[in-house]
């Protein structure tokens, strides 16, 4: 998959020239972990991201299991995968932080990153979300998180490079071909 860029682009006017600002990037979030400490997306600069939204209770939760197994095996690729909780869908997210954490680590062996449980849709979407989810602020698509377990690829650059249905694995090689740019 092509790297992508996004450039500041020189726009005529009556007056001369006009430029018109960058888009975000994903470097321009904080987020709160799990812990509730502040995560500075800059941290990442660098990496592939893969962002998911996950939940206790859904019938993809054993996704766990496998983005696990992709965390463990591609973090020494330059790659880092990030969990989002959210009840957004079905109420299958509805324990606390503390919850959440003990039953990843518990029935699944998490060690990614697990940022605080956050809204991925509607009204009250995330900031971080709503960037992923506009196609005016991340200047690739208009995406719909529809369930859990919704997958989002971040480039190196912090730049949006795809959307992934919840029905699409974690070790699915159109995810394992992007992590190695083949």
């Amino acid at each position: 998959m092509k790297k992508l860029f996004f450039i500041s682009f020189i726009t005529m006017s009556a007056a001369g020239f006009a430029f018109v600002p960058l888009l975000k990037t994903l470097y321009d979030f904080k987020v709160a972990d799990i812990d509730g400490k502040e995560f500075d997306m800059k941290q990442l600069k660098g990496k592939k991201v893969l962002i998911v939204n996950v939940a206790s209770e859904c019938g993809y939760t054993p996704q766990y299991k496998e983005l696990q197994k992709l965390y463990t095996t591609y973090k020494d690729s330059n790659f880092i995968l990030l969990g989002f909780p959210s009840n957004d869908f079905g109420q299958q997210e509805p324990g606390t932080a503390a919850e959440i954490k003990a039953f990843c680590e518990k029935n699944y062996g998490v060690t990614f990153p697990l940022m605080s449980k956050i809204t991925v849709s509607g009204k009250e979407i995330h900031p971080l979300y709503k960037w992923l989810t506009a196609k005016n602020e991340n200047g690739i698509s208009d995406e719909q998180v529809k369930w859990n377990f919704n997958k989002f690829m971040i480039c190196e650059e912090g730049t949006f490079a795809g959307y992934l249905h919840s029905k699409i694995k974690p070790m699915d090689k159109v995810i394992t071909d992007w992590i190695m740019d083949r």
